[in-house]
């Protein structure tokens, strides 16, 4: 246990504390024996937090948010100065990309020249986010000549999951210094079963190499499915003969929309470190993105869509979660409006008040689509005479 914290002070602080990353990692610190404080800036999500409830769906996080608030284990900061009293600072905020999917680092880079003012040598300074490489001797740069202890522990877990990987996942530990090495993995040794310890820049390609390899698996997947459908094959039972007793083929995943605030961030900010020679992560984003378009241009080919009500089950980026971040449903259904389509939105977690219940879009569409398929999906039936383009097999039954 560390609990060597300042007097009125935390053991951590995370900055962009009530975000996806940050929020599930200071519940578990705090479900440790950890003193945390989650700063942000966010005042709606601070009072959910506060009052015991998640602002987003994380499984099996709530009971232990309650419990660490009555504990008074966790706090919940709007205020910069709480930077100041914690021995680890962790820094989880988002590293977004521009509107040419290059990394936005000066952003990152402004944002610690604002906290500066709260942050010490006493302290290990923790980034958490997905950064460019580099970016760690960039803000050391900028901190100033003195001895820092910069840390850098990506993050790798599954959203709405966290809470049970942050338990079961090795850590990745890399830093500018071997104080902070070694201060970083004392403190994710608290809850992490192994600390794997690397060089720094080992560290930014394995967040990053780990996310375009995901990209590019479901871009192969993606690609594999528009040669079959065009062939007039199924490709889930194409998929499913190839790894039946091959072990080879075992990794193989369903087609399906790739999206969400991670995957082609991470893919495009590899390409863009490597001079954009990246012809695999850029093949893959023309695949994954350009995968609504095809299945709009599959469909014109049969109706005509200005005449046509199409619904689009699952508005999330993924299965069971609220998250709707770079969701590719969204970007299917401005395509088929574009073509004068009539279509309708549905979702069982993320809350819309544009959206119809599944019932309802079922029953009002001629054609439905599976955008991200929930689990809640797959025992419902579709009557007969509409048109299912499911893409991840949900609906499927067995012969």
């Amino acid at each position: 246990m560390l609990n060597e914290n300042k007097e009125n002070g935390f053991d951590v602080t995370i900055v962009g504390g009530l975000g996806h990353v940050g929020l599930p990692l200071g519940i578990v610190f705090a479900d440790k024996g950890l003193n945390v404080c989650l700063c942000d800036i966010d005042e709606k999500k601070a009072e959910i937090v506060k009052n015991g409830k998640m602002p987003f769906i994380e499984y099996n996080a709530e009971p232990l948010l309650k419990k660490a608030i009555e504990n008074r284990k966790l706090t919940v900061s709007l205020d910069q100065n709480s930077i100041s009293k914690a021995k680890y600072v962790i820094v989880a905020i988002g590293t977004p990309v521009d509107e040419y999917l290059n990394p936005k680092t000066r952003q990152f880079l402004e944002f610690f020249d604002d906290i500066k003012k709260y942050l010490s040598t006493d302290q290990t300074i923790i980034i958490r986010s997905t950064i460019y490489p580099k970016t760690c001797e960039q803000i050391l740069n900028l901190l100033g000549d003195a001895d820092w202890n910069i840390a850098y522990c990506p993050e790798r877990i599954i959203q709405g999951y966290s809470v049970k990987e942050l338990n079961d996942l090795p850590q990745i530990v890399a830093g500018l210094s071997e104080k902070a090495i070694e201060n970083a993995s004392k403190l994710f040794s608290v809850i992490s079963p192994k600390i794997i310890k690397t060089s720094l820049g080992e560290a930014e390609l394995v967040k990053l190499f780990s996310n375009a390899w995901r990209y590019i698996q479901f871009a192969v997947a993606n690609q594999f499915y528009m040669i079959a459908h065009n062939f007039g094959v199924d490709y889930d039972k194409v998929r499913h003969a190839m790894k039946e007793g091959y072990e080879r083929a075992a990794t193989l995943p369903t087609a399906g929309f790739a999206a969400g605030p991670c995957l082609l961030k991470d893919t495009m900010q590899l390409s863009s470190f490597n001079s954009n020679n990246f012809m695999l992560g850029h093949a893959a984003m023309m695949i994954n993105e350009g995968l609504p378009n095809f299945i709009v241009d599959d469909l014109r080919k049969r109706y005509d869509l200005s005449k046509t009500k199409v619904g689009i089950l699952g508005m999330a980026f993924k299965a069971d979660i609220d998250d709707i971040r770079d969701s590719l449903s969204y970007k299917l259904g401005k395509i088929l409006r574009f073509h004068g389509t009539n279509v309708y939105y549905s979702d069982e977690f993320a809350k819309d008040p544009t959206f119809v219940t599944k019932e309802k879009l079922i029953e009002e569409s001629d054609v439905v689509i599976v955008g991200v398929p929930h689990s809640v999906y797959g025992g419902m039936d579709i009557p007969d005479g509409k048109e299912v383009v499911d893409l991840w097999g949900i609906f499927k039954k067995e012969k």
